[in-house]
């Protein structure tokens, strides 16, 4: 439902780039960020299709003959901003007896990020291409720079901290 809309204009190959970047971003950060926490779903991919949205619009703003474009971007927000907050209660609020640990929002956050900077990049402008975008490239480079510390993180962080990995519920 989210993503549609903009893989009708900007191709399902793009989109779903954005989609994958956004939850293998997602999982990394949280297991960066907050080691104990559960990674429940795709969220990271859903927040960068979300942030994407905004995105576009602001990068089309003067190409979208959308009378409702603010609303948009205004009803996008609050959404997101609303369901990142709930997330931080959940993760931060006193545990039920019966339930296990909470799931990490940084998932949320680091999908939000990698929508956003993504998007701005890899959508289609109507007015330049994808070749001659400097961004392109800058944020192509700070992704993988992420990815490839995250990774080198994952393996060698628990020996390094002491950390041992919970075990499942």
């Amino acid at each position: 439902m989210i993503g549609v809309p903009l893989e009708m204009v900007h191709g399902l190959l793009r989109i779903s780039l954005l989609y994958l970047a956004g939850v293998l971003a997602g999982s990394l950060t949280v297991s960066i960020t907050d080691m104990r926490a559960p990674v429940v779903g795709g969220s990271g991919g859903v927040y960068a299709l979300c942030s994407a949205h905004l995105a576009n619009v602001v990068m089309n703003w003067a190409g979208m003959r959308c009378p409702y474009k603010l609303l948009r971007m205004v009803l996008a927000l609050v959404c997101m901003s609303s369901e990142v907050g709930r997330a931080v209660w959940l993760r931060f609020s006193p545990p039920l007896p019966a339930s296990g640990p909470q799931p990490s929002f940084m998932a949320h956050l680091a999908g939000a990020v990698v929508g956003v900077s993504m998007g701005l990049t890899i959508l289609r402008s109507y007015e330049e291409r994808l070749r001659d975008q400097c961004g392109w490239w800058v944020v192509l480079l700070a992704y993988g720079t992420f990815l490839l510390f995250a990774i080198f993180w994952n393996i060698f962080a628990y020996d390094l901290l002491g950390a041992h990995i919970p075990p499942p519920p």
